[in-house]
């Protein structure tokens, strides 16, 4: 509880032990009408500190009003910098577009992405029963009635430049490669519901800075030219307990690449430098998670393009932090 409401609650209870002391001094009548006023005058304390507005309160049956997660920045120089990696400020040999196929199925004993490919270029995007945007079908992935098939390049496009060596750097700490910082994101839950999110567009610090830019003038500083920085990643490392036939859904919207995996498997891939883009996983359709089980939930996101940065998350998991390694990534 915050400190302000437990303070503002000790003053109610304070008020209200006046308010008994002077009924009990006075006859039935007076009693009652100081009693009536005592009410009033708590009911304008609480007011005043805020307590019965707006604020969300945690929720037994919904859940705690808000979620803080830490994660990893991981700053880059632009492909046109001195030592800076190719793989940010570039432009795909197919264009700007979504592409998949970027990242394995599969993280790491490091619980790291792994390349696959140069990326696929998307056409069409496979979408569910909803209307909503999901991965292009895995064996490990139930399929349900309603899904509708996308379609891809059938070669790879040059999204990245295709070397393993330089796409494990993404999400580790190089010295002389990138520099890194721990950040934390909050997801608020909407009232009288479950969902919990985090918007750039409407968090109190990523709207001032007009999008997901976490390490404005900050690391190697801005992107040359620019007034913000647009070449990093963003690491997050989550666990939740799956609940079955819960309506246990994350869905991330944004740009750049971005790339969300469940028990070490790929269940988003929106890979490739593009505008925001949208894609849902409904956790029912894991089959092999056990009702009750905890599970970790990875998510990678990589911002290698301006003009924007664009960042949401909605879920109706209840995630939990887990530690964010030490960031160690230095300058030469």
């Amino acid at each position: 509880m915050r400190r302000d409401v437990l303070w503002g609650c000790r003053v109610c209870r304070l008020v209200g032990k006046w308010s008994t002391r002077s009924m009990n001094r006075r006859n039935t009548m007076t009693g009652t009408m100081n009693f009536k006023k005592s009410l009033l005058l708590t009911a304008g304390v609480c007011l005043g500190l805020g307590i019965g507005s707006n604020a969300l309160a945690d929720d037994p049956a919904l859940g705690p009003a808000s979620i803080s997660l830490s994660g990893t920045v991981r700053d880059f120089r632009w492909t046109t910098e001195t030592n800076g990696h190719p793989d940010f400020e570039w432009t795909p040999s197919s264009g700007f577009a979504r592409y998949n196929g970027e990242a394995a199925d599969q993280l790491d004993s490091d619980h790291k992405p792994v390349f696959a490919s140069a990326g696929y270029k998307v056409t069409t995007e496979w979408k569910d029963a909803s209307g909503r945007n999901v991965m292009k079908p895995r064996s490990y992935i139930t399929a349900k009635t309603g899904d509708v098939a996308g379609a891809q390049a059938t070669t790879t496009g040059g999204s990245l430049h295709g070397n393993a060596e330089r796409f494990a750097q993404w999400y580790r700490d190089v010295p002389g490669v990138n520099v890194s910082k721990s950040v934390s994101i909050t997801l608020n839950r909407a009232a009288s519901s479950n969902v919990y999110t985090f918007d750039d567009k409407t968090d109190p610090l990523y709207s001032s800075r007009g999008g997901f830019f976490p390490v404005n003038g900050e690391l190697f500083g801005n992107s040359p030219g620019q007034s913000k920085n647009f070449g990093f990643t963003f690491e997050l490392e989550t666990q939740f307990v799956y609940r079955r036939n819960a309506g246990q859904v994350f869905t991330f919207t944004g740009d750049d690449d971005v790339w969300v995996y469940i028990d070490n498997k790929l269940v988003i891939d929106i890979g490739g430098v593009h505008g925001a883009a949208s894609q849902t996983i409904d956790l029912d359709r894991l089959g092999w998670l056990v009702d009750g089980a905890s599970y970790p939930l990875n998510f990678f996101f990589a911002e290698r393009h301006t003009t924007q940065s664009n960042c949401r998350i909605d879920t109706t998991l209840q995630l939990r932090s887990v530690d964010v390694p030490v960031a160690t990534g230095l300058f030469d």
